[in-house]
């Protein structure tokens, strides 16, 4: 299959990968393994682009690495999307800077498009995503996460493009600061 898409990605610190980790593993334990690509952290998906779009997608996510900061997550509750099949993990949307990231992400997109922020747990079919939900729910607490890095990839099949630590920016200018 050719790849389809573009999708820039806001990654979550080491501490929520375990974390989510463990929710998965409790879901494959007790059979779901989904369709969803393996090996990506789990991330909340800020925005898509054509893939003649490539390198704008890559100048925008350079560039929104400079301007944004580490952000809190609080992954407070799970959703599922229309027809089912997909089972994420939601952020309260109380921090103002999960709604910096959007707006940042609109201005350097050019226009506005709708957005659910979210960190997919399972892809399934509608039935299997029925049984899930209780499994899950097992294992389910709300967490306080960071979003540390972006990351942009190519879907299907996956291909990462550039992955960029938004704590080393900091780090950077923080080093900057005390040498002044």
């Amino acid at each position: 299959m050719a790849e389809q898409f573009l999708t820039l990605m806001a990654d979550l610190d080491d501490g929520s990968q375990r974390i989510m980790t463990k929710w998965y593993e409790q879901l494959q334990a007790a059979g779901f393994t989904g369709t969803q690509t393996p090996g990506l952290p789990y991330h909340i998906s800020l925005a898509s682009f054509p893939l003649e779009k490539e390198t704008e997608a890559i100048q925008i996510t350079k560039q929104l690495a400079i301007e944004l900061a580490p952000a809190e997550v609080h992954i407070s509750h799970i959703g599922l999307f229309s027809g089912g099949k997909v089972l994420f993990g939601a952020p309260d949307m109380n921090p103002p800077e999960l709604i910096q990231y959007h707006e940042a992400v609109k201005a350097k997109i050019g226009e506005d498009f709708f957005w659910t922020p979210h960190v997919t747990l399972l892809i399934d079919e509608p039935e299997t995503i029925c049984k899930a939900i209780p499994v899950l729910l097992e294992s389910f607490t709300p967490l306080c996460g960071k979003i540390t890095g972006l990351h942009l990839c190519a879907f299907w099949p996956t291909r990462e493009i550039l992955s960029v630590s938004l704590t080393e920016r900091i780090a950077s200018e923080e080093k900057k600061t005390i040498k002044s």
